[in-house]
């Protein structure tokens, strides 16, 4: 597991998770964005492909509770696509006791009607392995179990715009190409915003990171 990290300071500091198939690297835009605003940060490579979410909450336990130790303020989380499902799992399990706030982007906690209609398919089964199982709408009990009621400050960020006209189509507008904004909305959510980007964008949106830094500051978003 590859990790980038400013050194720990009295700030709070940023845990960041991407989404599935992707890398830290995604997150890079953010992670200098909020290094710049003053947060110390964990950037997680993850083996998104290849586990279930519960494995995967395992496996990331190690890095992060060493750099939530290591600070002198609290712990925030800022998620893309399934590292938002991966965090939720994540905090039932090892929850941080200077636990701050969540920002999701584009996480499909409602999940994808895409998901629905693809993960019988070998390719799809090859490429995003057991966690793309657990993505779909109609989650089994095990899934369930693993994506507790949130009691914590989250604040949300759907897009609006979609590069995939044609595997898209299944989706109910308005959305991202990959989720519909209404299946980013969680009950317990502080805010949610809507933003003209589409799904792969969001973290490298500046407008996202804007309304990212935001909320981790001051607890709401600005609309």
């Amino acid at each position: 597991m590859n990790e980038r990290r400013q050194a720990a300071s009295p700030s709070d500091g940023v845990v960041l998770l991407h989404g599935i198939s992707r890398t830290a690297r995604s997150f890079r835009r953010m992670e200098l964005a909020l290094q710049d605003a003053g947060f110390a940060t964990l950037n997680l490579d993850y083996d998104s492909r290849r586990k279930p979410l519960d494995a995967l909450a395992e496996d990331i336990h190690p890095a992060i509770d060493p750099f939530a130790n290591g600070l002198g303020g609290s712990i925030h989380f800022v998620c893309h696509s399934m590292g938002g499902l991966l965090a939720r799992a994540y905090l039932a399990r090892h929850r941080p006791p200077r636990l701050g706030r969540v920002v999701m982007l584009g996480t499909p906690n409602g999940g994808s009607e895409i998901a629905d209609r693809l993960k019988d398919f070998r390719a799809y089964r090859a490429l995003f392995g057991p966690a793309g199982q657990q993505l779909g709408t109609r989650r089994d009990p095990a899934t369930t179990a693993l994506l507790p009621a949130i009691d914590y400050s989250l604040g949300i960020i759907a897009g609006n715009r979609s590069i995939y006209p044609i595997t898209s189509l299944p989706l109910p507008r308005p959305h991202d190409g990959r989720v519909s904004v209404a299946n980013t909305k969680l009950d317990g959510m502080a805010d949610h915003i809507v933003i003209p980007a589409s799904h792969p964008w969001l973290v490298r949106n500046g407008e996202a990171i804007v309304q990212t830094i935001m909320f981790l500051q001051a607890g709401t978003f600005r609309h």
